[in-house]
């Protein structure tokens, strides 16, 4: 059986070869007040924190291919890293060694309007896409609901979902081409402009998701589309979770209408959100919520949309129903169920976020036995998500009075049992956040042996070395 090759530490001779490729200013060496904002991602609490030994902030695909040779001579690994707003971990450098931050790559290179695409940069923020593309009537359609702080590239790398993928997908439908450095410093160009192509494998596919494991994003062709003239959000007040999402898959296929969004609460997130934002939305009499947003090339038309909706919803169960019809009213719903992650990071370090994902018209069930089982052990679950493609994001919370200690044996219990829940509906682990190393050793649990091979012949493959991003999704020996 292969072994692992021991990894080699970077030394003060390291850190001089990287500051003559990128520029002394952009390395980090020997700083362990600065290394440490490059040692963890957005998951509350310490536990899967790893601090890097040097971090290098290259601004060309040329300087990458470069750090990557370096790397690979020494038998250094090299842990890829955009905004750090990940959920699992998968930036995190698990082995140490070097962290490549794409921050300096951050750059629109071209707007294609004749082709209704454009080409970015890794580093450049999800939300200035589609704030620069209103003025050409385009728009960018992946929606990861942390826009404001992520990367495109992260977005690519975990292949994210959010609240639009219901109409329009996830990241992946609207990747057309890469330009990567591959693990051993090679630059390759993958796809193109092209909305169809099948010569050879499809390489950017594989790319897409694969969480900086196989190859940097350096440059990345987008597919746009006609910007909507016009949007408008119901937010929907059912007496339980159940109704909320027993009603979801029959909104479709009973009013031959595809929402944009279709996004659920529970209560108990709707009011730590609202707490967090000190906002009010009459959630007292509620157990559950919906999110609905529409959107079209008028406002008649979307008008028409979310009127027969409404008529279908309160038909089945809705107590209320709002309906946001300007930017300002948009923008305060939204803000809760975009904060909702937020808040209880303000309320607990001791928790747990999962991103599981069942066929859509088991969700309800799905959370339902969730449920019991975290009322078992006798802790909070509040769940939220994507409801119209059955992604639920649940935060296990341990009640205050617990000791750390007894979190952390208590914990593995319950999720087990959730994930084999999961499995058993037909669901996986991760719908859109990732395995990274927060969730690899669940992985078993999911997929056979056989596929997880797979993988591994892949990875072999592209980085023979294991230096790139080492220690995520699977184990490589």
């Amino acid at each position: 059986m292969l072994k692992q090759p021991a990894y080699q530490n970077v030394t003060p001779e390291i850190a001089e070869a990287l500051a003559a490729i990128a520029g002394k200013k952009y390395v980090i060496y020997h700083d362990p007040e600065n290394l440490e904002a490059f040692s963890h991602d957005e998951i509350p609490g310490t536990e899967y924190r790893h601090m890097p030994e040097a971090v290098v902030r290259p601004e060309t695909a040329r300087e990458i291919a470069e750090i990557m040779k370096l790397a690979n001579r020494e038998k250094i690994p090299v842990t890829p890293q955009g905004a750090g707003s990940g959920l699992s971990g998968g930036a995190v450098p698990v082995r140490g060694g070097i962290v490549v931050s794409v921050d300096r790559m951050n750059k629109i290179l071209e707007i294609d309007r004749k082709n209704m695409m454009m080409t970015v940069e890794p580093g450049v923020i999800s939300n200035e896409i589609n704030e620069c593309l209103k003025e050409y009537g385009l728009f960018y359609a992946g929606y990861p609901m942390s826009l404001e702080t992520c990367f495109i590239g992260g977005n690519v790398a975990e292949n994210a979902g959010g609240g639009k993928a219901v109409k329009y997908g996830v990241t992946s439908r609207y990747v057309l081409g890469l330009e990567i450095v591959t693990p051993t410093g090679e630059i390759v160009e993958l796809g193109g402009k092209l909305v169809k192509n099948v010569t050879g494998y499809d390489l950017v596919q594989l790319m897409v998701g694969s969480e900086g494991t196989l190859g940097f994003f350096t440059k990345i062709i987008l597919k746009l589309l006609p910007l909507p003239k016009a949007q408008a959000d119901l937010l929907g007040l059912f007496e339980t979770l159940e109704q909320a999402l027993d009603i979801v898959p029959q909104i479709i296929t009973g009013t031959g209408i595809t929402p944009t969004s279709i996004e659920f609460m529970d209560k108990n997130s709707v009011k730590a959100a609202c707490d967090y934002l000190n906002e009010t939305i009459p959630y007292e009499n509620c157990g559950a919520m919906l999110l609905l947003t529409f959107d079209g090339p008028n406002m008649e038309q979307v008008e028409n949309d979310y009127e027969q909706v409404g008529k279908f919803i309160e038909k089945h169960g809705v107590q209320e129903i709002y309906v946001a019809d300007n930017p300002a009213t948009t923008e305060r719903i939204w803000k809760i169920r975009r904060n909702i992650g937020e808040a209880y990071n303000i309320i607990s370090t001791r928790q747990s976020g999962e991103d599981l994902v069942v066929p859509p018209a088991e969700i309800s069930k799905m959370i339902a036995a969730l449920q019991n089982i975290t009322g078992k052990y006798g802790i909070m679950a509040p769940c939220f998500g994507h409801a119209g493609d059955g992604n639920i994001h649940a935060r296990l919370v341990g009640p205050p009075e617990w000791s750390d200690d007894k979190w952390k044996k208590t914990l593995p219990l319950i999720l087990n049992e959730i994930y084999e829940k999961t499995a058993e509906l037909g669901g996986m682990l991760s719908g859109e956040h990732g395995i990274g190393h927060k969730r690899k050793k669940y992985m078993k649990g999911f997929v056979s042996e056989e596929y997880l091979n797979l993988l591994r012949v892949i990875k072999r493959g592209l980085d023979p070395n294991n230096i790139m991003n080492p220690g995520k999704i699977f184990d490589f020996f």
